[in-house]
Parts: C-alpha cells; sequence; structure tokens
C-alpha cells in the first residue's frame, strides 16, 4: 500500500464513519499521510481527526476513536496507534511497508524524476500525487533561506548542493558573496588545496563528505575503484543496480515491486536505508550540511552491495515472484543513489 493510496483509505475510513452516524462531518476532500513526527510511531500517520475535531464537535482523539477501527479492517494494515492529541498512527504488515516503499520510489522514477517518494502525500477529489520526488517535501515551502558564504571553493560547493537540497525541501536558498570582515552564514573549514585536479567528481566528494568543521582530504585516494573509497562504492553500487536490471532482461524477466523477507542477506537494512533517506534529505537542509545526505549514501551503497548477489537466480533456478521482487528493491536502491548524488551535483554511471 503507498502513501497515495492510504490517503484513499483514510478517507474510505471517514466516510464508512459518516455512513454509520459515528460522525456528522463532510467528509473533506483531502487527507494527509505523513511518516510519523517526533513521539509518533508506525510506518505513516495522519492528522485528520485533528482536522475533523472542530466540524464533529469533538475532541480530535475521540475522533481518532472513532475512525481507528476503520482504519484497522484494511488489508495490509498491522494496526493503528493514537498518539499526542489525536494523530492516527498506521502501522502496515511488513510486506506491504517494503511494497510502497518500493513502488513509490520506482513510480517517482517512471514519472521522470531521478527519484521518486513523497515524504507527505495529499490525496484531493481522486486526484493522486504520484511522481513526487522520493524525500522532497513542501516543508520549506515560501522559506528563503540566505547563504552568505566568503570567497572559497568549498564554500561555493557546499553552498550549490544546498541549493538543490533545499529545493527538495520546498524552500529557496539564495547566495550571496561577502567580503572579509563581513558576517557569514556558511563557512565550513577551507581545502588545504585546490581540488580541480582530482576531476569534478571526485572534488566535489571531497569538498561535501566531511562535516563542515572538518578539513577535507584533497588526495588521489578519492579517484580509487577500491573498497576503501566511499564515493567509489556509491557509483559502483549504483552502476551494479543498473546492470542487474539488463541482466534480468536478458533472463526475460523486470522487477516487480514485492514482498523481500527480511532473512534475505541484506534486504532488512537495505529496506532500512532506503527508508531512512528522506529524513536524512530533511537533515541536510534543515542543517545545511549536504554531508549528513553523502553519508546516508554511503550506508545505503553499502546495504545494497551486501544485498545484490540474492536478486538473480542462480545455476538452473527460473526467475520467479521473489527474484522480481528482489530485482525491484535493487532498482529502488540504484534509483536513490542517482537521486542523491545528483542533489550533490555528482553523476552517477550506469557503466563502471
Amino acid at each position: 500500500m503507498t502513501p497515495v493510496e492510504l490517503s484513499r483509505t483514510v478517507l474510505r475510513a471517514v466516510r464508512c464513519a459518516v455512513d454509520e452516524g459515528e460522525l456528522s462531518v463532510a467528509v473533506p476532500v483531502r487527507a494527509v499521510v505523513t511518516p510519523p513526527g517526533p513521539g509518533g510511531c508506525g510506518d505513516y500517520a495522519t492528522n485528520i481527526a485533528l482536522q475533523l475535531a472542530r466540524p464533529a464537535g469533538r475532541p480530535p482523539r475521540q475522533v481518532a476513536e472513532i475512525l481507528r477501527p476503520h482504519l484497522s479492517r484494511t488489508a495490509g494494515v498491522a494496526g493503528v496507534e493514537i498518539t499526542g492529541p489525536g494523530f492516527l498512527n498506521i502501522h502496515l504488515e511488513a510486506a506491504t511497508a517494503t511494497i510502497a516503499l518500493v513502488r513509490e520510489i520506482l513510480d517517482g522514477h517512471a514519472n521522470g524524476h531521478a527519484n521518486g517518494h513523497a515524504i507527505g502525500h495529499a490525496i484531493d477529489s481522486g486526484h493522486d500525487s504520484h511522481g513526487t520526488p522520493y524525500g522532497h517535501t513542501p516543508t520549506l515551502t515560501g522559506q528563503v533561506i540566505p547563504l552568505r558564504i566568503p570567497y572559497d571553493i568549498r564554500a561555493e560547493v557546499v553552498a550549490d548542493s544546498l541549493v538543490r537540497i533545499v529545493a527538495s525541501q520546498g524552500g529557496r536558498a539564495e547566495v550571496d558573496h561577502v567580503r572579509a570582515g563581513e558576517a557569514v552564514t556558511l563557512r565550513p573549514v577551507p581545502a588545504p588545496e585546490d581540488p580541480a585536479p582530482l576531476g569534478a567528481d571526485a572534488a566535489r566528494w571531497a569538498l561535501l563528505h566531511p562535516a563542515a568543521h572538518d578539513r577535507p582530504r584533497i588526495t588521489a585516494d578519492h579517484l580509487a575503484q577500491r573498497e576503501s573509497n566511499p564515493l567509489f562504492r556509491i557509483r559502483y553500487a549504483h552502476a551494479r543496480a543498473r546492470a542487474l536490471t539488463r541482466c534480468a532482461a536478458r533472463l526475460g524477466f523486470h522487477g516487480e515491486p514485492g514482498d523481500v523477507p527480511v532473512d534475505v542477506p541484506g534486504a532488512e537494512v537495505l529496506v532500512r536505508e532506503l527508508a531512512g533517506y528522506p529524513h536524512a534529505l530533511s537533515a541536510a537542509a534543515a542543517q545545511h550540511a549536504p554531508d549528513r545526505l553523502a553519508r546516508h549514501l554511503v550506508a545505503t551503497a553499502d546495504a545494497f552491495l551486501a544485498f545484490q548477489h540474492t536478486v538473480l537466480p542462480l545455476g538452473d533456478e527460473k526467475p520467479s515472484a521473489a527474484h522480481r521482487a528482489r530485482l525491484a528493491l535493487a532498482e529502488a536502491a540504484g534509483t536513490v543513489l542517482a537521486g542523491g548524488l545528483s542533489l550533490l551535483g555528482i553523476s552517477a554511471p550506469d557503466y563502471l
């Protein structure tokens, strides 16, 4: 069940409560479903009870109690909890949650985005919001973030990445260069030497991967195609994900979101890292720290590399639904890696 489908489910629950005389309200045209906030739990949460409390003439928690059984009876929903003033926190069955995650990532990609998944989905009058890039939210909508930076190559690269990262959260970052002695809002520790000889991608990674308070290392290690180089691991993982798709096509099958049991080597960690991508992106925007995104991409790549060996059939084994589900998860990982690198201004080649 995707967040868009879950939004429809919430509206159906309201409609059922109204039809059964439990609530006397107009069924809203919009239901918003998001990952739970601080103090929440489960896979998704909705504030629909708070939205309906005033027109219903009831406390929000009472409205939530009325809606909870209607939501709980939905196929794929493992349970519903009420937290805070009346937030409904929805637990999906494990398989359902994985399928929803993978489908959202791939649906967004298919609609022309580098990586797709809406952190907050709204649906109104039967219109859904497919195609919103994964991890992109309207949190900063209407906000202009001033980035006052010194004339320094690392500050330039960090600010350039933040323009894209802040935009992914609905905001707009404006970069302004200041002269010595003027106040700045972004001053990462400068690079000890010019990173340009490393080439565009490795140079950007060398400047973005360390935290702003750490001095970047400008060495040829960033060019090494070996396991100790985190940039290589990310790009290699992306290329491997694309290679798996090509190999599967030659074997006559394609990815299809499905159940990937947690006992499949690497699957549980990979799903967790993919699910954590929106938080990493939000934190990178809020803290003006693209290194948060860079480090999350490293963790995602490492999780994928531990999982990739389970995707294709071995020996005389025939492609099955299990292989299609694993391939879809691998493709979702590749899509997230490509999207994250793009926000950092780094290319993600399909062949490496």
